[in-house]
């Protein structure tokens, strides 16, 4: 009779082929905290591959408790993949775009303030986007510059989750809003005797605030799902900014359901609310061909085509990084990464000079706003 103890540890290196057989398998039941008492004259070969079996689902099963064992951090770190030396570059193109973005849309938000004459329904949702895009790039750009500049990554567990939502409310919210800019513009060259009574301050206030209201409906959920989220193996984020898809990757916590609200997010709001806006287009590229001289086709399809590819700057990467992996196309992390911020990023800093500055009525208000600053003083000196 051979007795092996837990504290025992059998050599099987100079075992014959019988033996070096039976070694292993006592080996492999001592590491499962089993007790083992084998007979090598009255053991047979089916009850030796019945031990070895019933030891490794043991082990097995051990692992896999130990690697699914609920993890809870209290923070963060984001990990963004730009190189040492692209990082210059990347810090002075971040801080352009924030200083246009956020003159730009101050100046257009001023302008619908002071001016009474661009307080009317399609410049207010002008001038909402230009919120839109003011928060969403103050919530992004600062954060990622002091992140590259002092490599400051841990972010705390709640800060996460409030810039996670913020991007992706800003986001959907921004949907709808292009969506409404588009049917404004439908209505206005459809149907423009009745625009007056169809479009009105309280439906365009009415479409604002419902569109905040479907996305904090919608964003409950994935919030929900985020506490659901174990992160038993790392915390860190490999990204420029807290973002749902990148906990879901890190987390240890497989679940086909959280990629596809993903997936089903991002084709609700975001393909729908493009599908309204191409549709409307469409239709007023339609009438347009209608106009009898050739110069006022090419305005309107010149402010088609600058509309749609601001539109398409916004929609394209972030549908294509949101939905292919929901569907399994695994994107690299740099892709990923490049593909998110263009599309978070780059759209405030274009929409106001392609929806405001080429507006005369907006042209107007501004050069009222620095014209009156000029005669003041002089009015002043002269009394």
């Amino acid at each position: 009779m051979f007795a092996f103890a837990l504290d025992e540890k059998p050599q099987c290196q100079d075992a014959g082929n019988g033996r070096l057989f039976r070694c292993k398998t006592r080996l492999l039941q001592s590491l499962v905290g089993e007790r083992v008492i084998m007979d090598p004259i009255e053991d047979d070969l089916s009850e030796v591959l019945s031990d070895i079996e019933s030891s490794l689902i043991l082990l097995k099963k051990k692992f896999s408790e130990m690697s699914n064992a609920t993890v809870f951090v209290s923070e963060f770190v984001l990990h963004c993949a730009i190189n040492s030396k692209d990082r210059s570059f990347t810090v002075v193109a971040l801080a352009i775009i924030y200083l246009v973005t956020l003159f730009g849309n101050l100046l257009v938000i001023l302008v619908i303030i002071l001016d009474h004459h661009l307080q009317t329904p399609m410049f207010f949702l002008i001038g909402s986007l230009a919120v839109i895009d003011l928060l969403n790039n103050t919530n992004l750009i600062p954060k990622m510059m002091v992140l590259l500049l002092f490599d400051k990554s841990a972010v705390p567990y709640g800060a996460c989750l409030v810039q996670m939502f913020l991007v992706y409310h800003l986001e959907i919210v921004e949907c709808f809003l292009l969506g409404l800019m588009a049917c404004d513009r439908y209505i206005a060259v459809i149907y423009p005797l009745r625009y007056p009574q169809l479009v009105t301050r309280r439906t365009v206030w009415a479409g604002i605030l419902l569109s905040n209201v479907i996305s904090g409906m919608a964003l409950t959920v994935h919030m929900i799902f985020v506490t659901e989220l174990s992160f038993c193996r790392t915390n860190v984020l490999p990204y420029c900014f807290c973002e749902f898809a990148a906990m879901v990757l890190v987390s240890c916590t497989e679940n086909a359901k959280y990629l596809s609200l993903i997936v089903t997010t991002a084709t609700t709001f975001g393909v729908g609310s493009l599908m309204i806006i191409l549709f409307s287009y469409s239709k007023i590229a339609y009438a347009a061909l209608k106009i009898s001289s050739s110069e006022g086709k090419g305005k309107v399809f010149n402010v088609l085509v600058t509309h749609l590819l601001v539109v398409l700057l916004f929609y394209v990467p972030l549908l294509t990084a949101f939905i292919l992996p929901g569907l399994g196309v695994k994107l690299s992390t740099e892709d990923y990464n490049t593909m998110v911020i263009i599309g978070t990023i780059t759209p405030p800093m274009f929409n106001p000079i392609i929806y405001s500055f080429r507006n005369k009525k907006i042209k107007n208000g501004i050069k009222k706003i620095f014209l009156r600053k000029r005669t003041i003083p002089e009015i002043n000196n002269r009394m």
